[in-house]
């Protein structure tokens, strides 16, 4: 018996699109240029991380929403098992310098935030919003940035959910939780490495044994005919994509001093857009705190987390363009629509409550050692299986593989 799938989210391939290419790169170049004088080299090369990432996350086709789901729904865990080998290669590359406090003569600290009742609630809030929306935070600037008309309102309503989330904080953090808990610091280097990867393997264990007794073997993706340029047009293979994750999040830790984030910078344009129509953001308590308050009376162009995900944007346009396949389409059916909507509230809305999304929750929070993570990892799982179940109300394909004759 053969067992093959296809890309159903991938149109074909035509040439390359030259006006969005040359738009995309020459504003990467700008912006780079811009950051540098403007406001620093170290900003304007996280721009550029940025960028590649988006690259990265393009061309591997790196969706967090998408791999879960199709675990969840079909039991295939080719995504799941290359998430497992971003993970374990990050720790081993993150715990080392995060157990000395410094990386090439820098000062270095993890995303290591408290485990408790917000992050339950929120990261399976954010689960049901993954699948809603369409994707997680770091798939929706990818999927906006190589023109998706539809992630473009998941994102407008991310935005909306992140700010309002910011006005109830202060009763979510009031809520039983634990101190933040690095695992780094508590069990000690080996120790906590030897547990992280004793677990990635059993995730990934797991997942083959789900997918052989679901189809008899592996799925092995049907194969696209390869362009003369594979790492220039894509696609890539998951594991190239999960190794320039890991390895750019590394990056950004040696050049910000932490891991990578990503919706921070989503409550942030919305409390200053709030503040624009008459909304008093400021004397919110969750902005009233000191590194708050700074990132509000600043500009954006200071805010690394707004840079990277602005990167990221074009670095999916610019991949997106060198594929051939950058199209937007505007329609959108109602229904849709309407999870979009719901969606990326609920993705806003979890985000803020479980101190960070799959990238600065789940991602740079494991790699970090933050027992938050692990938490946020079992409670948006949880939300992703709610979030499959309510997709075909609103229209939105679960993808199953049929098996061929034998």
């Amino acid at each position: 018996m053969s067992i093959a799938t296809t890309p159903s989210s991938l149109p074909g391939r035509a040439d390359i699109n030259a006006r969005p290419l040359g738009i995309a790169l020459l504003l990467i170049v700008l912006g780079a240029l811009y950051l540098s004088q403007a406001v620093s080299a170290k900003i304007a090369a996280l721009f550029v991380v940025g960028a590649l990432l988006g690259i990265s996350l393009y061309h591997a086709a790196f969706g967090f929403t998408s791999a879960w789901r199709v675990f969840i729904a079909d039991g295939r865990g080719a995504g799941l098992r290359a998430q497992m080998l971003m993970l374990a290669v990050g720790v081993a590359l993150f715990f080392p310098a995060l157990a000395n406090g410094s990386l090439f003569g820098n000062p270095v600290t993890g995303l290591v935030s408290p485990a408790g009742t917000s992050v339950i609630v929120g990261a399976f809030i954010f689960g049901v919003g993954m699948q809603l929306g369409g994707g997680c935070a770091s798939g929706t600037l990818y999927t906006v940035g190589g023109g998706s008309t539809r992630m473009l309102v998941t994102l407008f309503f991310f935005i909306v959910g992140s700010v309002v989330a910011t006005a109830y904080m202060p009763f979510w953090t009031s809520l039983p939780q634990l101190q933040p808990i690095s695992l780094v610091k508590t069990l000690g280097l080996a120790p906590a490495l030897l547990l992280n990867w004793i677990v990635f393997a059993a995730i990934a264990a797991i997942t083959v044994v789900v997918e052989k007794r679901r189809h008899g073997r592996l799925v092995v993706p049907e194969a696209q005919r390869a362009p003369r340029s594979p790492w220039l047009r894509g696609p890539w293979p998951l594991v190239a994509g999960a190794l320039a994750l890991v390895l750019l999040n590394f990056a950004t830790l040696a050049l910000s001093g932490r891991p990578w984030g990503v919706t921070s910078a989503f409550a942030l344009w919305g409390a200053k857009g709030a503040a624009l129509i008459g909304i008093d953001t400021p004397s919110w308590a969750y902005w009233s705190t000191k590194a708050n308050a700074a990132a509000l009376a600043a500009p954006v162009s200071h805010d690394v987390t707004s840079m990277m995900d602005l990167g990221i944007v074009l670095g999916a346009m610019l991949a997106a363009a060198l594929a051939g396949r950058y199209a937007p389409v505007w329609r959108l059916p109602l229904r849709s629509f309407i999870a979009a909507v719901v969606g990326g509230l609920m993705l806003g809305f979890g985000a803020r409550l479980a101190y960070g999304c799959n990238i600065g929750a789940y991602f740079s929070g494991i790699v970090s050692g933050s027992l938050h993570g692990w938490l946020w990892l079992v409670a948006a799982f949880a939300g992703n299986v709610f979030g499959t179940r309510l997709r075909p109300l609103f229209g939105l394909e679960v993808e199953r593989v049929k098996l061929a004759a034998c």
